[in-house]
């Protein structure tokens, strides 16, 4: 049959789109470091990242089992087919910028170990507006233990961070957490001048805290950091706390080896806690250094996320 030819209708051109509004949404200006954060930008029209995951694991016939999980947003939790029980948690979104809320939650009823983890850095982006919002919540039932230990969070250029972890105990339960810092990408000559960062941790033992700290940045101190009693040279640090009723015992061999090069480590312990201070020049003789730490705190090897990333020898 053969094909009838037909007329197709021209549209009318539309009205013309002004790119004003749109532009200034994200800024009169390309920011200084190229990021597009321009000082006028206005962050309201933005969509923001919201992320929560949240674990419960019982102890059963011997081994630790999960009994619940929820998941929404950018926040996933992975289970990995290991002999002792693990949890990855993942920010799917790739980072945290202003307005951003991230949520972790992990439940242990009495008896159950596990070992809780993120499966990369974490990373704060540049910021101007509002905070990014993190937040760690954890409690561990009698005789439990839960090995905390994310791996480093990168702070760019005018991020802003806000932090906070809180772990409950019960009576006889034990926490060894650690929290690392890079202040930008050291190869990439990057030097934070303007990024500010609060991060408060709290463990508690049957409601009463045991140890707490808080760490805030802003650009005050960052312009001092090169000072001998602020952070001298270093551009990454960390703290372990290992909170437990025989914490006192792993002082020693802890110490014998504090001794990475290109970082300044010491440890302390009383009361049923011990804790490690660490500086270091860059991000990788800073993870060396954990490595070694938390291998002699968890008397084994560490997690697979942390070998994959070069558990030290």
């Amino acid at each position: 049959m053969p094909m009838r030819n037909r007329r197709l209708k021209r549209r009318r051109p539309g009205p013309a789109v002004d790119p004003a509004p749109a532009l200034a949404s994200i800024g009169t200006n390309g920011g200084a470091n190229g990021d597009g954060m321009g000082e006028a930008a206005t962050f309201g029209r933005l969509e923001r990242s919201q992320g929560r995951a949240q674990v419960r694991f019982e102890a059963a016939a011997g081994t630790t089992r999960l009994r619940d999980l929820h998941q929404s947003g950018s926040a996933k939790a992975l289970l990995p087919r290991t002999a002792a029980a693990e949890v990855v948690f993942l920010n799917t979104s790739g980072g945290l910028t202003g307005g951003d809320r991230l949520h972790y939650g992990i439940g242990l009823g009495p008896g159950a170990r596990l070992s809780a983890m993120t499966q990369t850095a974490e990373r704060a982006y540049a910021s101007p507006g509002p905070a990014a919002h993190a937040e760690v919540v954890a409690e561990v039932g009698a005789g439990g233990r839960l090995d905390w230990l994310p791996q480093e969070t990168l702070i760019y250029e005018a991020s802003h961070l806000e932090r906070t972890t809180t772990i409950d105990l019960a009576g006889g339960a034990a926490v060894l957490l650690c929290e690392a810092v890079v202040l930008g990408r050291h190869a990439m000559g990057e030097a934070p001048r303007s990024a500010r960062l609060s991060d408060r941790r709290m463990v508690r033992r049957n409601g009463r805290p045991v140890w707490a700290e808080a760490l805030r940045l802003d650009a005050g101190l960052l312009a001092d950091a090169d000072h001998a009693a602020l952070l001298g040279p270093a551009r990454a640090f960390a703290v372990v706390a290992f909170v437990a009723p025989a914490a006192a015992d792993a002082l020693a061999p802890l110490r014998a080896v504090l001794n990475e090069p290109g970082c300044e480590a010491a440890a302390s312990a009383w009361n049923g806690r011990c804790v490690v201070r660490v500086l270091a020049r860059d991000g990788w003789p800073l993870r060396r250094q954990l490595s070694r730490a938390l291998r002699v705190l968890r008397g084994g090897s560490l997690p697979r996320v942390w070998q994959l990333g070069g558990e030290a020898a």
